[in-house]
């Protein structure tokens, strides 16, 4: 899990794409240098979000660290844009100790979008970003959270074509990739799970009460129809 508040920004080192006979199964690795600050309490396994994907090290040093990327991952994410001088961004998961200054973020990146308009506005900037899979957009509310290359924001309106919208204030700018970006570009999204969970649970009630013949809904719906036919016989 984590919070979406980016510590520190990275570079890819190495870009590695594995052949299919690897055990990577077609996947790349990554290393990340620069990234001294928070590999002091690391440990082979530990999860580090790079551009917002929950990702596994499995080789580091004092300076550096190695993760390996599936194909699933790469096909969901802008991980194939990648490359070695990027500079990407860095969270650890979230430790006890950890003041929970975003939002929940699982690190699970559900597509990308393509940054499409960058306006200053006073000292911050105006992002628009259109969404590559038009499914994610009904989780796209005006002050929900969503996080964008690893960066919990929130968004402040969402326009008729699907464009929504983020203000980024001058400290984020600093201490993000984000205003490194040019438009065209493309930003990893995870859209926030709380949205996923109330339409799922709302599906399955749905479903049950339609399933069960005597459940309330099904009830409503008969007295409904009678009564329409009732009319419709008069």
């Amino acid at each position: 899990m984590f919070t979406g508040i980016v510590e520190l920004i990275g570079t890819v080192a190495e870009y590695k794409e594995y052949d299919t006979s690897h055990s990577g199964g077609g996947g790349v690795s990554v290393t990340v240098k620069d990234a001294s600050p928070i590999l002091g309490d690391c440990h082979i396994g530990d999860s580090i979000a790079i551009n917002g994907i929950c990702l596994t090290v499995t080789e580091y040093d004092s300076d550096s660290f190695k993760v390996g990327i599936s194909p699933e991952t790469i096909r969901r994410t802008n991980v194939a844009s990648w490359q070695a001088g990027a500079q990407v961004n860095l969270e650890r998961a979230v430790g006890q100790d950890v003041r929970f200054g975003g939002h929940y973020v699982q690190g699970h990146v559900d597509g990308v979008a393509e940054i499409v308009s960058c306006v200053p506005e006073g000292n911050s900037i105006i992002f628009g970003f259109k969404l590559r899979d038009k499914v994610f957009e009904k989780y796209i509310v005006e002050k929900g959270y969503i996080c964008i290359d690893g960066t919990s924001l929130t968004i402040t309106g969402m326009d008729s074509n699907g464009v929504f919208y983020i203000a980024m204030i001058k400290h984020t700018q600093e201490k993000v990739v984000m205003p490194l970006k040019s438009v065209g570009q493309e930003v990893n999204i995870e859209v926030d799970l709380t949205g996923k969970v109330i339409e799922k649970q709302v599906i399955l009630q749905l479903q049950d009460q339609i399933d069960n013949e005597n459940s309330p809904l099904s009830n409503l719906v008969e007295k409904l129809i009678n009564q329409k036919l009732e009319k419709l016989l008069k």
